[in-house]
């Protein structure tokens, strides 16, 4: 049987105590890795670029994407030499169905004939839904508010908010809601959110676009560009109003500003049309 000479055992002590030197940094290094990114460092939040034009912009190197302006019909913006108009979509676009395109031309058809504004939930004090309310521009800025096990997502718009649960499975069957239910993790420098159970009274962008309640959105977070920029990418996946997954991306500013106590008149008459906010049939309790 073979045994330590002390020469061996004077080596063994010195790779023991320097690796035990070495486990505090080896922790420290781990913790430092598993940190997540801090969102609610700025409580002034974050403002959406690109107001006065596609507030969805296609992701790089992902197709299909989000429903565009019709060429046809070009949006020009307020505060322009221009007349104003309505933002209309461009139907050619092949991942919608038959049943959303026709939805779409019916309210289109009104819009051209001056029967009506273009309806906005922004507008009509509605719930603007998930991904709708990333699908608008304007003042008013979205702030984070993060915690180990939720984190607040908040837009100063009507004072919105939505919750995300971290680190937990989605419920078995929940109730549609005008935010549905939203799941959450970390992924390095990213917030993930997954949201189901999503009301059909809302639409997926400004563009009017409905869903139904297969409807499935994955968020990704991150901030870039030194934390001057918040990026959001996102997929929308709804088997019953398009025949594709498709991605979007927005991009925020950091902004200086506080965020300010922000309240909207529920059915407020807009060109003289209420687009009274939908109400359940029946209660649910």
């Amino acid at each position: 049987m073979s045994s330590f000479t002390g020469r061996q055992r004077l080596l063994a002590g010195a790779i023991l105590a320097s690796l035990l030197g070495m486990a505090p940094m080896v922790s420290t290094l781990a913790q430092q890795q598993a940190a997540p990114p801090d969102f609610s460092s700025n409580l002034a939040g974050w403002i959406g670029l690109n107001g006065g034009g596609p507030f969805f912009e296609a992701a790089p190197g992902r197709v299909p994407g989000p429903v565009v302006s019709d060429p046809a019909h070009p949006f020009v913006p307020n505060g322009t030499d221009k007349q104003p108009t309505f933002r209309i979509a461009d139907l050619s676009n092949p991942n919608l169905m038959p049943w959303v395109k026709e939805y779409m031309k019916k309210d289109i058809d009104e819009i051209l004939a001056g029967k009506k504004p273009a309806f906005t939930a922004q507008s009509s004090c509605w719930p603007s839904g998930v991904p709708g309310f990333m699908g608008y521009g304007g003042p008013d800025p979205i702030v984070f508010l993060q915690t180990p096990k939720i984190v607040w997502l908040m837009w100063q718009e009507d004072n919105q908010s939505r919750r995300i649960y971290m680190n937990v499975p989605h419920s078995a069957n929940p109730k549609p809601s005008w935010y549905g239910e939203s799941v959450g993790r970390y992924e390095g420098d990213t917030l993930v959110i997954d949201t189901i159970g999503l009301s059909d009274k809302t639409f997926v962008d400004i563009y009017r676009t409905p869903h139904t309640e297969k409807l499935h959105v994955v968020e990704r977070w991150r901030m870039i560009d030194g934390g001057r920029m918040m990026e959001v990418i996102f997929t929308v996946e709804d088997t019953g109003a398009f025949y594709q997954p498709w991605t979007g991306m927005r991009r925020y500013r950091r902004v200086t500003q506080e965020a300010y106590e922000k309240i909207c008149a529920e059915n407020n008459t807009f060109n003289l049309i209420d687009y009274k906010v939908p109400s359940a049939e029946k209660p649910d309790f």
